[in-house]
């Protein structure tokens, strides 16, 4: 889940990046404020559970097998994938739904695996000092360029702050610096994470901006040779190990032209400690230019400081494959709602206590299993729909949003006639839950449609509580974003209904730390999967809600992904 994503598609283009400052905004200041969006219900009863074949017990069994040892973790290009996706087809196929367009319930999406070995130490020398950094302990390096060998010698070192450029917060860190050939050292998030100035950017909200795949393309487009981002565990909301077990070993991308030459060389992320021994053997004080670049006027400055290394990479040419599957609409077939979960994880990694195999339970197992439990729904409900349904379980999210970003650039139903995307992602299991939390709050009207399902189920809806980690931007959702499809992603993670929102930050703080792309993301029967249902069947209305209608939802004027649907869909 989450963690990393690549390209912006070129449907959105630069409207996304100088309009980011309008994404994920309210039409009142609750979304920004961290306040609920509506007042709390005020008692605690629970709802009535309908009849409608979303159970715990049916979430139980699909996580239980998905997230197995047999599965090894579900990475694409292993046995894990195959047994994956064969068992989501066999399971859409036993429900009778009908398979994708050309009669298959497979969308091969071609991707390139590089197996990156980096040095095991790298070297940064000049100004008469000599600092040797490890591999793993100090430092992540990988590549997108498809070559054998990708060589960095004596490569200048230049700190360009966040390595922004944005001209609608009359914002440039490349300005006035050469960067060419060079590499580029940068901050994490955006300048307006630090919080002194609630006016600078979106605030501690992070911007597009703040993502590491946009620093990457930035100092690509300035000619760098490589990047390396420092690592701080708060502002970038998730720890060291993360960056370890996301961008070590091989790494999946798309397919490019030109293989990958358009990328810079290197891209790599180094540990704070390590940035402060690199700083300090330039003659800088890490935490007076941290501050410096957190000001208005900020000029970057090369370092005085060259980098050395080498990766040393296999390269692999496959094919994965999302799934698909349709409950064709009774009358108006040719109009589209899609669920979407990747169905991917990390699989079989460094050993951590034992256990080298990474499940991914709730990350993402349990959001395949709501797909299959919300197509249980659509068939045993009485009416049909009259819009067609389309279960989309995708590859590679874990790599970069793979799997969704491939459908969105090659749609298998029109985008135009596609009237939302509602993805699911972490099914959480620490019971029933009162909030609503969508993040993204305030982009669509698709806002209105998960308040009506909540209220349904004696809830609130909340924005995101933590709109600083970028959130909106990390997962599936956001490749039909781009392309104009409005896009749900919401789920109950505040407050139990039985503990209340201690616990529930608790909980959740707790998966994060210590279980997020981690090899103890696994199938716990201990697990409370009540509230994991409860999203579920709130996802399952909204889409019924949706199938009714003969209207489209729209993107709010705000939001910087309306002038992209207004292209393919003409109020």
């Amino acid at each position: 889940m989450h963690f990393p994503i690549r390209t912006l598609l070129p449907a959105l283009g630069a409207a996304l990046l100088l309009a980011s400052c309008q994404g994920n905004t309210s039409t009142s200041d609750t979304a920004t404020t961290g306040q609920p969006a509506e007042a709390a219900p005020t008692d605690t009863a629970s709802v009535p559970t309908p009849n409608d074949g979303i159970t715990p017990a049916l979430l139980a069994q699909h996580i239980k097998v998905l997230a197995s040892d047999e599965f090894e973790g579900r990475r694409p290009f292993t046995k894990g994938e195959e047994k994956a996706t064969a068992y989501l087809a066999a399971e859409f196929k036993k429900l009778g739904l009908k398979p994708g367009p050309g009669g298959s319930y497979f969308q091969p999406v071609p991707l390139v695996e590089i197996a990156g070995t980096p040095d095991s130490t790298a070297t940064i020398a000049g100004k008469g000092k000599s600092l040797t950094l490890k591999y793993r302990t100090d430092y992540m390096f990988l590549t997108e360029r498809e070559k054998p060998t990708v060589e960095i010698k004596s490569s200048p070192l230049v700190f360009a702050g966040y390595g922004v450029t944005a001209p609608e917060y009359k914002w440039d860190d490349y300005a006035g610096l050469d960067v060419k050939g060079k590499t580029v050292v940068v901050l994490i998030n955006d300048p307006g994470n630090a919080g002194n100035d609630t006016t600078m950017f979106k605030g501690k909200e992070m911007t597009y901006y703040g993502r590491w795949m946009y620093k990457y393309e930035e100092a690509a487009r300035h000619g760098a040779t490589g990047l390396l981002i420092i690592h701080d565990t708060k502002p970038a909301a998730y720890p060291w190990t993360v960056v370890q077990s996301s961008n070590g070993g091989a790494k999946l991308h798309p397919t490019t032209p030109d293989h990958g030459a358009s990328k810079v060389a290197l891209e790599g992320w180094m540990t704070l400690d390590a940035a402060k021994r690199m700083f300090e053997a330039a003659g800088q004080n890490y935490d007076a230019l941290y501050a410096a670049a957190n000001k208005p006027g900020f000029k970057g400055q090369d370092l005085g400081l060259n980098l050395t290394t080498t990766l040393h990479n296999k390269i692999t040419y496959k094919t994965s494959k999302n799934v698909v599957a349709v409950l064709p609409g009774t009358t108006r077939p040719q109009e589209y709602i899609i669920y979407s979960a990747h169905w991917d994880h990390l699989g079989i990694g460094p050993a951590v206590k034992g256990d080298s195999i990474y499940n991914g339970a709730l990350d993402n197992a349990s959001g395949c299993a709501g797909l299959l439990a919300i197509a249980t729904a659509f068939q045993q409900a009485k009416e049909k729909p009259q819009r067609s349904v389309v279960f989309l379980a995708v590859t590679g999210e874990e790599q970069g949003l793979l799997g969704s970003a491939y459908y969105a650039e090659h749609p298998l139903y029109p985008v135009k006639n596609t009237v939302a995307d509602i993805n699911m992602d972490e099914l959480l299991a620490f019971g029933p839950m009162r909030d609503l939390t969508i993040t993204g709050y305030g982009q669509s009207e698709l806002d209105n449609y998960a308040r009506t399902a909540a209220k349904e189920q004696n809830r609130y809806v909340i924005p995101y509580q933590h709109p600083e980690t970028g959130s909106f931007y990390r997962s599936d959702h956001f490749s039909f974003a781009k392309v104009g499809i409005p896009a749900l992603y919401a789920s109950g993670a505040f407050e139990s209904r039985l503990h209340g929102k201690a616990f529930a930050e608790k909980e959740r703080e707790d998966f994060e730390a210590n279980n997020y792309h981690q090899p103890s993301d696994q199938y716990n029967p201990k697990w409370d999967l009540r509230g994991a249902a409860q999203d579920a069947r709130l996802m399952f209305r909204i889409g019924q809600q949706l199938a009714s209608e003969t209207t489209f939802p729209q993107w709010k004027p705000s939001s910087e992904f309306r002038a992209v649907r207004l292209k393919s869909r003409p109020q």
